[in-house]
């Protein structure tokens, strides 16, 4: 027998002063079996990074040609796609030629021999960016996972403070490629 995903309720109010957005987002999000609470956790870090209306997420680790989010315009064309963890050098040319702008936010131990890596065979690139997140931060933001949670996000500054109202997160992103 299949395991099934677990799924998360989300309240999400983001204070986005670099970009002057301010808005309330609830949604229901799956956690494929096999994920991570740290990589659910970083998906909806990048959703706040580029929080849209139009922002959605894709279909998870058990659908081979969607991203981890995706913003689409009205003709249906994919304005961003954005992938989190370490994706293969060849996904991420690949989302490059579909997406007016492709985004990757790599964390954990192995990000830096990732990026040593692919940084060559993408440099090439000119719609992607490349966000890095400080080792610590992945399992700081797993701990405030909760089947049902109310986070606030505020961005200032290239800053990042996550907080369920008992424990806050400072996430500083670093960037390795893109403008």
């Amino acid at each position: 027998m299949a395991l099934k995903a677990t799924i998360f309720k989300v309240e999400l109010t983001i204070a986005d002063m670099d970009r002057n957005y301010y808005a309330d987002h609830s949604f229901t999000i799956a956690r494929h079996p096999s994920e991570t609470g740290e990589r659910m956790m970083v998906r909806i870090l990048a959703f706040a990074l580029y929080a849209d209306p139009a922002l959605a997420f894709g279909k998870g680790l058990c659908v081979d040609d969607e991203p981890d989010l995706w913003q689409r315009d009205l003709t249906g064309a994919i304005e961003r796609w954005i992938d989190v963890g370490q994706p293969d050098e060849k996904w991420i040319r690949k989302a490059c030629g579909r997406a007016r702008e492709t985004v990757v936010v790599s964390y954990g131990r192995a990000a830096d021999i990732w990026w040593n890596g692919v940084r060559d065979k993408l440099a090439r690139q000119s719609n992607l960016t490349v966000w890095n997140l400080p080792p610590d931060v992945a399992p700081a933001l797993a701990a405030l996972t909760a089947r049902s949670m109310r986070l606030q996000c505020t961005l200032q500054d290239g800053q990042v403070w996550i907080t369920d109202g008992r424990q806050t997160v400072l996430v500083e992103p670093a960037r390795r490629m893109g403008a």
